[in-house]
């Protein structure tokens, strides 16, 4: 399907979604495309957010070229990387009442569909998916791992800290007061939640193979998720909330 030439969104979109786009120039419009397919059916009116996170694969041209074709497309820029980052940015440029940000590269239409109607029905409730991991087995212990160590250090409510889509609404996330730009966002979240006394739905999934590109998660970037976890318990024990300071 090609999105249609000159059709516009609302000026108040009912469901904002956030996209962080890295190096994904090969498939970033086949996942726009079939997302507004999907999302077509809901009924609500919806903006897409692309955040264009530092590529240097044509991803940004890609995209703009996505918002010129469709009035629902909108497209954001970051120069610096940081899962986080973009996230965050797509989120502050939103403007539904019902937000959400996912993996784009791991994410089906329909999968994203679910979590937003779910969402539409529950505006008090933060749905979330709880992946069923298919990955290589080194990988998937290590998921695995992460998730076994955030519970132990924060008494979390969820099992899978990083499992996306997560649909929430614009009340919630005025209040979520996120400040990670990289990887650990995602336990920030699950950790304002818990402390604002909020509900999460985790929804079951298979885990998508990847779209395509590869995955940015390397031994490196791993240490960095485990290492942060521990910070963040240590800021926690120091100041008695969480550190509200800016992260990088």
């Amino acid at each position: 399907m090609q999105l249609s030439v000159g059709k516009k969104m609302n000026d108040s979109p009912h469901i904002s979604v956030i996209l962080p786009v890295y190096q994904q120039a090969d498939h970033i419009e086949q996942i726009v495309n079939g997302y507004v397919t999907a999302l077509e059916s809901l009924k609500y009116s919806v903006e897409i957010i692309l955040v264009v996170n530092a590529s240097l694969d044509g991803s940004l041209e890609c995209c703009r070229r996505l918002e010129q074709n469709d009035g629902r497309v909108r497209v954001l820029h970051n120069e610096q990387p940081g899962w986080g980052r973009a996230v965050r940015s797509g989120l502050s440029a939103s403007r539904g009442r019902i937000l959400a940000y996912t993996n784009s590269a791991r994410t089906s239409p329909y999968i994203l569909a679910l979590h937003l109607m779910l969402a539409a029905t529950n505006s008090e409730l933060v749905i979330k998916a709880n992946r069923r991991l298919r990955l290589p087995l080194v990988r998937r212990i290590g998921s695995v791992l992460y998730n076994i160590e955030c519970r132990t250090l924060f008494d979390l409510p969820v099992w899978d800290v990083n499992g996306t889509p997560k649909v929430f609404n614009r009340e919630i996330f005025e209040k979520l007061d996120l400040r990670e730009n990289g990887d650990l966002i995602d336990l920030e979240f699950i950790l304002r939640c818990k402390e604002l006394g909020l509900q999460l739905l985790e929804i079951p999934i298979v885990s998508e193979v990847r779209h395509g590109g590869e995955s940015t998660t390397n031994l490196f970037s791993a240490f960095k998720m485990y290492w942060g976890a521990f910070l963040m318990r240590y800021r926690l024990n120091n100041d008695k909330g969480p550190d509200r300071g800016p992260q990088n």
